[in-house]
Order: structure tokens, then C-alpha cells, then sequence
């Protein structure tokens, strides 16, 4: 499984990617292409947090959503989908919701990956983040929009034109009193007028892929 990786990251990097330990948050459009690359890339220590069951409206852009999953939990299947890639990977499934009176221990991770659609729950995760001194990337709005291209990490200042980070943004000063900086993946696409929400499987896949690059090299480049 490494020999493709071992001429671009070298065999040190191979390892430390191997045995950090990362907590992922939301397992759907954005969550499950994050997930996968993460176990693609050599992670072996990963926890991935999710309430929700398979339905058909995610078949068109959620990973791990098919005619046979439906009804399914998705943590169930992103913990088959992972080991079926990487059998040694220590895949730790916690079929729960986050908010901010959550009694969670985030002590042992060394980043934590927010892919989750709940402002409160972003902002729990953030303020934990903080808390206990530990690496965050947070997605925000990816869906309503139809341009890949377009989405790109920034941060969580740079981009309150994103409906999604000005609450979030909103929120964290207004409601638990802190005003915070963190990276962010976001789209600098204006969104459609659409409800429900609707969602592309390009722009959602691209948001997924690049939370995990973020971390793949903030690994690798920190000394």
C-alpha cells in the first residue's frame, strides 16, 4: 500500500502519518471523501463521530451511500469501507451528536477534522480545540454550489461571505465569548437561492479531499 507514497513522502513521514491520531466529525459529503483519503494515505488512528442513517437523497454524493446501504448507519460503513482498504487501521466509531455540553475527552487526538452541518457543534469543536491545544480544520457551506474549482482553504476571518462561517463566526462571539481564527475549507462560489440545500457530488468530494491534504501536510511539515 505505501510503495506509491514511500518516493513522494519518504518513510519517516509514512510513519508519523501512520501514528497520528485524528477525530473526524460528520461521515457524509464532504466527512466520507475525507475519510477515505485519510485511510489511503496511512492513517491507522482514526475516530469518526456520526448520528445519522443512509437515505436516498444521499446516493448522489455521500461515499459510502448505495441501494444497499440505505437505512444503514453511516459509521458502519465507513468503518467496512476502511478496513477493507487498510486492515491494520485502528477505526474507533462513536455513533453520537457533539454539542458544546458534550462530555467528550479530546485529549488524545492531534487533530480534529470538522465535516459536520451543526453551527453549535462546530463551535464546541472549535472551543475544544482550543481547550486542550489541538489542531483544527472546519469545512463550511459547500453545498448550493456547482463549481469545484472554486473551492479552496482560507480561513475562518477571510471568508464571512460564507453564510455558514458568518454564523459560525457569529456565534463563537456572541453566544460562548471568543473570537477565534481557525482554517477553514470553504467555496468561493456564490450559492444558488435552493431549498432544501442541494448538493454536488464534485464540489462536496473536492471540500473532503482537501481536509484531508490539509492535515497529510501539516503533518508532514511539522517539525
Amino acid at each position: 500500500m505505501k510503495e506509491r507514497l514511500i518516493n513522494l513522502f519518504g518513510i519517516e513521514n509514512l510513519e508519523k502519518i501512520k501514528n497520528t491520531n485524528i477525530l473526524l466529525v460528520g461521515i457524509g459529503g464532504v466527512g466520507s471523501f475525507c475519510f477515505e483519503e485519510l485511510i489511503r494515505c496511512g492513517v491507522e488512528n482514526i475516530t469518526i463521530i456520526d448520528f445519522d442513517v443512509y437515505e436516498e437523497s444521499n446516493l448522489n454524493r455521500q461515499l459510502y451511500a448505495t441501494l444497499d446501504t440505505i437505512g444503514k448507519k453511516k459509521i458502519e460503513s465507513a468503518y467496512e469501507r476502511g478496513k477493507s482498504i487498510n486492515k491494520n487501521a485502528k477505526i474507533t466509531i462513536l455513533d453520537t451528536f457533539l454539542n458544546l455540553n458534550s462530555d467528550f475527552d479530546y485529549s488524545s487526538y492531534d487533530y480534529i477534522i470538522d465535516a459536520c452541518d451543526s453551527v453549535p457543534a462546530k463551535a464546541g469543536l472549535i472551543i475544544n480545540a482550543n481547550k486542550f491545544n489541538k489542531k483544527i480544520i472546519v469545512s463550511l457551506g459547500i453545498g448550493n454550489r456547482l463549481c469545484p474549482q472554486m473551492v479552496c482553504k482560507s480561513t475562518l476571518k477571510e471568508s464571512l461571505a460564507d453564510l455558514l462561517g458568518k454564523k459560525l463566526n457569529h456565534y463563537l462571539i456572541k453566544k460562548c465569548g471568543i473570537d477565534v481564527n481557525v482554517p477553514v475549507i470553504c467555496s468561493k462560489e456564490k450559492p444558488i437561492k435552493s431549498e432544501p440545500v442541494s448538493s454536488y457530488v464534485c464540489t462536496t468530494s473536492v471540500a473532503g479531499i482537501l481536509l484531508c491534504d490539509y492535515v497529510i501536510k501539516d503533518i508532514i511539515n511539522n517539525e
